[in-house]
């Protein structure tokens, strides 16, 4: 049988949860992270050029918000491999009806969960137990030029993280808040 695949839509469009189907016996388990035939059914591109894990040691702490300027802007699918982590998506194209909504996502080892997070969305998390691993597939390459952020603390979000923060880096705490007048990111 083929593990299936299934794209949620969540309250903002384009933004989605990939359902998939965990398959588990007295051995252990299987998932199937990525299947190019169902991503090219579900999305503008199914291109994985870069694929990233981190390793987040204690509970409370938040990276992000992070996103990549166009030509470079990506889509992002995050899945928790260890741990439980509350994923944030911050709407940041400037023709959505949804510009500067967010949406938040429990992902939990063995949930078999991932947030799709496509081009002009800031990206962060907050960790909700000691030893978090994430497992990011990217559709672009990384670009340090094209690197942005927004402060993950910033009101004019409102983000509602589960537990008080207990750190992050200083590069995101260093971060702007959004600038009254923004008008976010041109993607098409």
């Amino acid at each position: 049988m083929k593990p299936s695949m299934e794209f949620i839509p969540t309250q903002i469009s384009d933004l989605q949860i990939l359902k998939r189907s965990v398959y588990v016996d007295w051995r252990g388990s299987f998932d199937r992270i990525f299947d190019a035939n169902d991503y090219l059914e579900s999305q503008s591109s199914n291109q994985i050029s870069q694929i990233n894990l981190s390793l987040t040691k204690n509970a409370g702490i938040v990276r992000g918000l992070h996103y990549q300027l166009p030509p470079h802007a990506e889509t992002k699918t995050v899945t928790c491999l260890k741990g439980s982590v509350f994923d944030v998506a911050v709407d940041i194209r400037s023709d959505s009806p949804t510009f500067l909504k967010w949406h938040g996502q429990l992902l939990e080892e063995g949930s078999g969960l991932s947030l799709v997070i496509p081009p002009g969305f800031a990206h962060g998390f907050q960790t909700l137990e000691n030893n978090c691993e994430l497992l990011y597939m990217h559709s672009e390459f990384y670009s340090f030029e094209a690197e942005d952020g927004i402060h993950p603390s910033d009101p004019l979000l409102g983000i509602e993280w589960p537990i008080a923060i207990n750190g992050m880096s200083e590069r995101d705490d260093s971060l702007s808040t959004i600038r009254s007048g923004w008008e976010g990111l041109n993607i098409r």
